[in-house]
């Protein structure tokens, strides 16, 4: 049995294309089993995110063709244009591209968590479905456990390196437990929706959105149930937050000095924590030198970013190291499968030629024959049938001066008996 990964990432292909080739929660259950039904595939998982979709499975012979060509059939696409998007990975490159997924080492935020819990899905679907076996809930199982690794012994996940990320993790540096404060959010973009997703994360007490079309931050709003407000009541909510975060694409600053002022009053200057996210800025640059005021630009926080890039890049050296045992390990897991099936048939063997010799003495004995006759008889023939087939194989491997075939078997018959000789002396 061989592993396989066919799949397309960020790196190998444009957002377009991704969301044509991605698996919907109801279209996902039919891409396992009519995947499974392909010949020679055993095993079935298909990963489907905003930044991959990747398709694992367990073959019993060469069909990766078989298995692009029901990839492009699947979402009705040409099979020239996915290939030129497509990689590829065969078994050991699987174990290996299977645990750097779960570690966050090929996502394109490098060391983020959220694709652990994505795969952790997967699997859950694949075994609702029964389309994950042995030796893929192994390979998942694993990818899990190094994971959790990777995170307990490596600073991986420890430091920000998005500016959504950044701005969260440093407001609760600032003021511990968030889940007291309040939030004021202005614009309703993506950097804004992750920075909702983290506050919410991290329990804050309330969210206020501040959109220039209401409708949409009302949206955002009511996932997380929060409060939406148009861009021109901003003044009107400001003394209630005790957090501002904005990234608009306003060409002027939406939040003056002289707002925050009449903000800080009302509060009787209790501080405002403020990060401005955007390029022009959406704070003027003056709110700065206010008392009770802090405030970080994009670029003070880039910094802080780069320098977490470099901690990340460091530790994912370490991560690949841990990935590079972990894989070594699965391999001699998986090896040694082939030594169980051997060891059931020989027991079976050997178990049939005792039953057959069993039987016979059994008639002996009800024959009359004397016990201490039988008894011989049963050792005498058990030896001879145990010996009979290894005996003509040795003697065969002599002869064709295969003297490696010898050295095996004394290794495998006679090891423990010179032991215990050595042990007795």
């Amino acid at each position: 049995m061989s592993l396989i990964t066919l799949g397309i990432n960020h790196k190998t292909a444009p957002l377009d294309l991704r969301e044509q080739l991605a698996f919907t929660p109801q279209s996902l259950p039919e891409a396992l089993t009519s995947l499974k039904n392909l010949k020679h595939v055993e095993e079935v998982a298909i990963l489907s995110t905003c930044n991959r979709t990747e398709v694992y499975c367990v073959t019993s012979a060469n069909n990766d063709q078989a298995i692009i060509q029901w990839f492009s059939q699947f979402h009705s696409l040409d099979e020239k244009l996915i290939k030129q998007h497509l990689y590829l990975y065969a078994h050991e490159e699987t174990i290996r591209h299977a645990m750097e997924v779960a570690c966050g080492l090929d996502s394109m935020v490098l060391g983020e968590p959220q694709i652990a819990g994505q795969m952790k899905e997967a699997y859950a679907r694949a075994n609702e479905n029964g389309t994950i076996g042995p030796l893929l809930g192994k390979l998942y199982q694993r990818a899990f456990a190094v994971s959790k690794q990777v995170r307990t012994d490596t600073d991986i996940g420890s430091s920000p390196v998005s500016v959504a990320f950044a701005a969260v993790s440093l407001a609760k540096q600032i003021f511990g437990d968030l889940k007291e404060t309040t939030v004021l959010l202005v614009g309703a973009g993506e950097t804004i929706e992750l920075t909702t997703r983290h506050l919410h994360s991290q329990g804050v007490n309330k969210i206020i959105i501040a959109n220039r079309s209401v409708d949409r931050a009302q949206k955002l709003a009511d996932e997380f149930d929060g409060e939406a407000i148009s861009l021109q009541h901003i003044a009107a909510h400001l003394h209630r937050s005790d957090i501002v975060i904005s990234s608009t694409a306003s060409p002027l600053p939406i939040i003056g000095k002289g707002t925050v002022e009449r903000a800080l009053k009302k509060r009787r200057h209790e501080p405002i924590f403020m990060v401005d996210l955007a390029v022009p800025r959406d704070i003027e640059p003056e709110v700065n030198d206010l008392d009770d005021i802090y405030l970080y630009s994009v670029d003070d926080l880039q910094s802080v970013i780069n320098e977490n890039m470099e901690s990340r890049l460091q530790a994912a050296e370490q991560a690949r190291e841990i990935i590079d045992t972990q894989v070594s390990h699965f391999l001699n897991w998986q090896r040694s499968l082939g030594a169980v099936d051997v060891i059931a048939q020989i027991r079976q063997h050997t178990q049939s030629l005792s039953n057959e010799v069993l039987t016979k003495a059994k008639k002996q004995l009800a024959a009359g024959q004397d016990a201490e006759q039988v008894l011989e008889f049963l050792a005498n023939t058990l030896t001879n049938k145990f010996l009979h087939q290894p005996s003509t194989q040795l003697r065969q491997a002599s002869q064709d001066n295969r003297e490696h075939i010898l050295d095996i078997a004394q290794n495998l018959f006679l090891s423990t008996r010179a032991d215990d000789k050595q042990n007795k002396s």
